[in-house]
């Protein structure tokens, strides 16, 4: 059974790059939405907006915890394990979510808290496994493939929740349908995923020779290497610094063996005085905080949002809050492509395109979202603007999204839980905070919107001041 399985897989794949496969399966991991959910929920249960606020926000609870820990383990056990095991726990609550509801508001909150706990160890795990499988000259573009299918899920996701939560069986299918779509993904996981090239069967010398060249960036105005940058600079020369063996020159120097040395030193020496005290770094983390409040503000309460300002019929609710991911995910690909382009063939400097990317997507979106808030009069006006918005912040796939993999490659799944971990107090405090305001100030959707424009602005300035592009800690 186990050699027909492998048989059929080689087959199915034979032509495919198999780091494309990997990144892949990780981008479908996140294809999947059932936040529309929470609008038929309240109006069975007759929720408050507080109420909402808090279902909402629970899922950030335990999201927030395995952040860091989803890296740390990924980096130390291999993405693989790690993500299997996050994407069950995720799928086993959220198929019992429906039945947890039914014994009352606490039930509910804890089943939700567990369903974040799988999620949150699968953005660091993934992050850990693009610096291991994918070169410098892809990392854009695989960033954005991750980030795109979750926008493709939304896409998918919100007409038909809506259409399942307006059927006959009522919201319960939303979460049993996507339950059923996580179990099928990790059987996929299980045949095809895998932590390190050299542990993929079938994979192509050539192609661990591009995987390879991880490690290894050229400067674009003084064509020195990664190491002769880190030896010229005293100040980020923190660490021995090791070649990546060449695989043309060395075959028996597996990647293997080399990425294992790796996590071994990376799991017991984890440099975090020294990444905590650049402010590189800190670029990215205030950047992550900023940026995750309007995201998941929009993310969670959108939906309600066109329902309660706009007066969207509840039969059509999923139909128009889709339009913005539908921009957002074509954009997501464009962004990434065009980013690597730009540094790679055209020869911009790594932090002259992150800046601008990550100007483009923080003004943007700020910008727009004012637009919609205090001019938009009609339902098409407001999803324009917004949509446009949401749109402009996919150039953030180009920027922060993508610049721990510039400032500390070996340390990318670290820093990403770092940041997302930060990025995840708005998910808990801001969403719940969300649904206060609407409560105490008679649904003044405004006040939400300046607050999410404020900090969108305020993480564009940061980041145009202290964010770098070179590698500082090796």
């Amino acid at each position: 059974m186990a050699s027909d399985i492998k048989m059929s897989r080689d087959q199915l794949t034979y032509h495919i790059p198999k780091r494309f496969i990997v990144v892949g399966l990780c981008g479908v991991a996140f294809a999947i939405c059932y936040a529309v959910a929470i609008v038929f929920m309240a109006m069975d249960f007759g929720w408050s907006s507080t109420t909402q606020g808090i279902v909402l926000s629970a899922f950030f609870v335990g999201y927030l915890t395995t952040q860091v820990l989803g890296g740390a383990l990924a980096d130390k056990f291999g993405g693989k394990p790690v993500l299997a095991i996050a994407a069950a726990t995720r799928v086993l609550f959220t198929l019992l979510t429906p039945k947890a509801s039914e014994f009352g508001l606490n039930p509910l909150i804890i089943c939700r808290i567990c369903v974040g706990i799988g999620e949150g160890a699968l953005f660091p795990g993934v992050q850990s496994l693009i610096a291991k499988w994918i070169p410098a000259q892809e990392r854009s573009r695989a960033v954005a493939v991750v980030t795109g299918s979750s926008l493709i899920g939304a896409v998918i996701g919100l007409p038909l929740a809506t259409w399942l939560g307006n059927g006959i069986y009522g919201w319960e299918c939303i979460f049993y349908l996507f339950g059923t779509i996580g179990m099928f993904w990790s059987l996929l996981w299980q045949i095809y995923g895998s932590s390190l090239p050299d542990q993929y069967e079938g994979i192509s010398q050539e192609e661990l020779k591009l995987i390879k060249g991880v490690g290894k960036f050229e400067d674009e105005e003084n064509n020195v290497t990664q190491r002769e940058r880190l030896n010229a600079n005293p100040e980020v020369n923190v660490s021995r610094q090791e070649d990546v063996p060449n695989v043309a020159e060395d075959e028996s120097s597996p990647l293997l063996a080399d990425n294992k040395k790796k996590n071994s030193k990376l799991t017991n020496d984890i440099p975090w005085k020294l990444i905590l005290s650049r402010k590189e770094v800190w670029a990215l983390l205030i950047t992550y905080f900023c940026n995750s409040w309007g995201y998941f503000i929009m993310l969670t309460w959108l939906p309600t949002y066109y329902l309660d300002h706009f007066g969207i019929d509840i039969k059509k609710l999923g139909y128009f809050a889709v339009i913005p991911y539908a921009v957002q995910g074509a954009m997501g690909f464009v962004v990434g492509t065009i980013g690597d382009h730009m540094i790679h063939k055209v020869k911009f400097r790594v932090i002259t395109i992150r800046r601008i990317a990550q100007s483009i997507g923080s003004f943007g979106v700020a910008i727009f979202l004012l637009l919609a808030a205090y001019f938009a009069s009609t339902p098409f006006e407001g999803i324009i603007l917004i949509t446009i918005g949401m749109g402009l912040n996919t150039f953030t796939l180009a920027g922060v999204s993508v610049n721990q993999f510039d400032i500390a490659p070996k340390y990318a799944g670290i820093i990403y839980g770092l940041g997302n971990t930060l990025g995840v107090i708005p998910g808990i405090f801001g969403v719940a905070l969300t649904g206060w305001i609407l409560d105490v100030t008679g649904r003044n959707w405004n006040i939400i919107w300046d607050i999410a424009a404020s900090l969108y602005f305020s993480s564009a300035l940061i980041f145009l001041a202290w964010a770098g592009g070179d590698v500082i800690i090796d």
